[in-house]
């Protein structure tokens, strides 16, 4: 929250997020596309989170968007889908919201916290190389990923960060869910490592109006796996009686699909709002 107050005036407090005047400036689309759903009544998985999908596969410029019920989620999922165990390491950063490390012992790996740069504040490169150096040295587990993290909209060092992770033979997961689609050398976020994930929590870039998230990669096969994971390990032809492995309930309701939707065509024009505004506090 602002605080602008003037001596001997009305004291005035700004939200950081102002989701209710966002509603309101473009209520007659969202009422639209929430009411299309509650006519149609598919709200699980139905016909907008498919649409959903190839939009932001799209616009994010990979072959496959995967939706699912959390940002948590987008992360669990891809990480489930490499078979890791407690003997497994992901690298992560220490400066991060509380589900990067979560969902790596949620996929049954073993975090381990790489320091930061101290003026990105996003995970540091060299002391990457380090912490990997030192695993192997150690002998106990066996490293197998990483997870930068966004923050702030500044993407991490990825150039540097993929060739590390192509050295030692490593997959790199994006935690993307404080830079959706920030440019980063041409490419938007979400599309920088071999899987992104993100949050459409409704204090992110792109919010829905209650939980959501979603996985981004150009890995056909990962995609397949995880669109099984997403549902209690369905088979591919969709049959809820035929699990073919475990799974999670990790499906992305329709109504929110429709309010993403809606939310993405206004997306860029948005950021291009919230970049002036915070322009106007660095001036003042």
């Amino acid at each position: 929250m602002a605080v602008l107050a003037q001596k001997g005036a009305l004291r005035v407090t700004i939200p950081f997020i102002d989701l209710s005047t966002q509603y309101q400036t473009y209520k007659e689309r969202f009422d639209k596309a929430v009411f299309k759903v509650l006519d149609h009544g598919q709200y699980i998985m139905g016909p907008e989170v498919k649409e959903l999908e190839s939009q932001l596969a799209d616009f994010v410029g990979v072959k496959h968007a995967l939706a699912c019920s959390s940002g948590t989620d987008a992360l669990v999922l891809p990480l489930m889908a490499k078979n890791l165990t407690s003997s497994d390491v992901i690298f992560t950063t220490t400066f991060t919201f509380f589900a990067s490390a979560e969902a790596i012992t949620l996929a049954g790996a073993t975090p381990v916290f790489v320091d930061i740069d101290p003026d990105t504040y996003n995970i540091d490169p060299e002391a990457l190389r380090e912490s990997i150096k030192n695993v192997l040295e150690q002998g106990e587990l066996t490293p197998r990923g990483i997870v930068p993290v966004d923050l702030f909209g500044l993407a991490a060092d990825y150039d540097v960060i993929n060739a590390i992770a192509q050295e030692y033979d490593l997959f790199v997961l994006e935690d993307a869910a404080q830079g959706f689609a920030a440019d980063y050398k041409g490419n938007k976020a979400g599309s920088l490592a071999d899987i992104a994930a993100t949050s459409f929590y409704p204090a992110k870039p792109l919010g829905c109006y209650g939980d959501g998230g979603a996985v981004f990669t150009n890995d056909s096969a990962l995609y397949e796996k995880m669109v099984s994971l997403r549902v209690h390990g369905q088979d591919h032809a969709g049959n809820k009686y035929d699990n073919v492995r475990i799974g999670l309930n990790a499906r992305m309701d329709t109504i929110q699909a429709a309010v993403l939707l809606e939310k993405l065509k206004l997306y860029d024009d948005e950021i291009i709002q919230r970049q002036r505004v915070a322009e106007r506090y660095t001036e003042l």
